[in-house]
């Protein structure tokens, strides 16, 4: 079995963002020559998710709205008190997932239709690293 591990690095231009990683990671399974297996994409951070789903910018702005009325950013939360004003941001990142995984069939990415890998930045405008492990032959 192949094991091939390769870095993002992502900084986004808003606090707040959802950024198409696909072409990215179908570059680093490409690169790593596996024709059968999966890929882990890991945001690497606490206050950041990879998720997928369809790309539609109607959608985007759907989560925005969601993740607003169940943790919004204008709240007196606990995590404040340590100096810090992100709390939302570790809550959002909970509610859309950690990372996630994807199937590889014949050296490409195994998506059903619209599927898109996404990375989601709760508080961003900052140097982030994302893991992508590809594993398979």
């Amino acid at each position: 079995m192949k094991v091939y591990t390769e870095y993002l690095t992502i900084n986004t231009d808003n606090r707040i963002d959802f950024v198409n990683i696909t072409p990215e990671v179908e570059k680093i399974v490409k690169e790593s020559g596996v024709k059968d297996g999966i890929v882990l994409v890991n945001p690497m951070h606490i206050t950041a998710s990879v998720f997928v789903n369809d790309n539609e910018s109607g959608l985007i702005q759907d989560f925005k709205n969601w993740l607003e009325k169940l943790a919004p950013k204008k709240f007196n939360y606990k995590h404040h008190q340590t100096g810090e004003d992100n709390g939302f941001s570790h809550l959002w990142r909970t509610i859309m997932g950690r990372e996630t995984t994807v199937a590889i069939s014949d050296g490409k990415l195994d998506f059903g239709t619209w599927e898109t890998i996404f990375y989601g930045e709760f508080d961003g405008m900052r140097n982030k690293k994302i893991l992508v492990k590809v594993l398979g032959e």
